[in-house]
């Protein structure tokens, strides 16, 4: 597997809090010269980020994150924001809580409302899953496929873990034809990567992938 393809499948990550627009614009030079699949970027840089690359790249931001519990009319409306300002991909977080309520339904209607949201632009539903059981993975996975989301996506990178390989493994075996696999949160070199994506992932939410490019260009 080349670094090529690996790149190609990258969402170059900076989402620190922090996070400047000279660092936005560096990561958005990174993403056009190795050619990944986007840069996954603060809201407030989307409309920015957007004029600067000039349709070369891919822009992707994320809502309700870290953590989810935003109500589904706010992640509708940030979905809806984040489009409108030039997203191309949006990455939602679950509200964890009604998971380990069991509400099946609530977070089937909020992942249809938010993808509806998305105006047909790619959603990416991230499910944290270092706070779930399998029992609970799996039903997400079911759950997901059945929204009409484009992918499931494993971690915010900002719970307690990223991914896992079994859990990427778990995902591939439960999710429906439809629905494609992110892995993200740390994946820390292009080994990492490689297994993710022949475990099954079509993605990866990584800030590390093109540090480890660029470092061995210089090497």
């Amino acid at each position: 597997m080349t670094s090529e393809y690996i790149l190609s499948k990258c969402d170059h990550t900076l989402l620190g809090q922090t996070a400047t627009w000279e660092e936005i614009r560096a990561i958005c030079d990174d993403g056009m010269k190795y050619h990944c699949a986007s840069v996954c970027i603060p809201a407030s840089y989307v409309r920015q980020a957007a004029a600067y690359v000039a349709g070369k790249l891919p822009i992707c931001t994320v809502i309700g994150f870290p953590n989810g519990y935003d109500t589904t009319a706010s992640k509708c409306f940030m979905a809806t924001d984040a489009v409108e300002n030039g997203a191309e991909e949006v990455d939602m977080v679950i509200n964890l809580g009604w998971v380990k309520d069991k509400q099946w339904d609530s977070l089937l209607s909020e992942i249809k409302a938010v993808k509806e949201a998305c105006h047909g632009k790619l959603l990416k539903v991230i499910i944290e899953a270092c706070f779930l059981t399998d029992e609970e993975k799996i039903k997400m996975c079911e759950i997901v496929t059945a929204s009409g989301a484009e992918y499931i996506k494993t971690s915010t990178g900002f719970g307690t873990s990223g991914a896992t390989r079994a859990d990427v493994a778990l995902f591939a075996k439960h999710i429906g034809p439809n629905v494609k696999i992110k892995a993200a949160g740390g994946i820390a070199d292009l080994k990492d990567a490689e297994d993710f994506l022949n475990l099954g992932a079509s993605r990866l939410g990584t800030s590390r992938i093109v540090k480890a490019v660029k470092a061995a260009e210089q090497a």
